[in-house]
């Protein structure tokens, strides 16, 4: 996952989060602590998905440490990736599947949503597009940088807006 996604999606959820335990009563602050603490491994897992490009194939998963949790991954060899299936989602926003060949196991096709989130997202489409044959011309990031340049401002805003409260409250 790009930096920028990764970090503004953590910063958003500090912001977020962040002040709950310290506004709760007291018998809840305990527990919004350890519910807190919880759910950033939980974002942290979730933004850590790795996308691997090799010789053999493309890999889309997490690391060890919480793959067990999310489960979601897959790899798929160059050789069977037969087409790039454009799909438009509720948002008006544009994602892409990326489509398997029939193999001897089954004649299902087999279709995964493209990684739309990764670093060096313009170098990703050209080793995809080498590698299969398959034109990526007119791919896009799912979501413009600027809106993740937005975001990320205006949660490190709300975390040094939370900050400064924290400071200068009364006694």
């Amino acid at each position: 996952m790009a930096v920028l996604i990764r970090f503004t999606l953590l910063g958003l959820y500090l912001a977020l989060v962040l002040p709950l335990p310290l506004l709760a009563p007291e018998p809840l602050k305990l527990t919004l602590l350890l519910a807190s603490i919880a759910g950033l491994v939980l974002v942290l897992a979730i933004t850590s998905e790795q996308v691997e490009l090799d010789a053999q194939g493309l890999r889309v998963g997490h690391p060890p440490w919480c793959a067990w949790l999310l489960r979601r991954g897959w790899s798929l060899p160059w050789s069977r990736i037969t087409a790039l299936t454009p799909v438009t989602t509720s948002q008006g926003g544009r994602v892409y599947y990326v489509r398997s060949a029939a193999t001897e196991d089954g004649p299902n096709r087999e279709s995964w949503l493209l990684p739309q989130r990764v670093a060096r997202f313009d170098d990703f489409l050209e080793r995809f597009s080498s590698a299969t044959g398959l034109t990526t011309q007119g791919i896009s990031r799912i979501s413009p940088p600027w809106t993740y340049q937005l975001l990320a401002l205006l949660s490190a805003l709300l975390l040094v807006g939370e900050t400064l409260a924290l400071i200068l409250r009364p006694g």
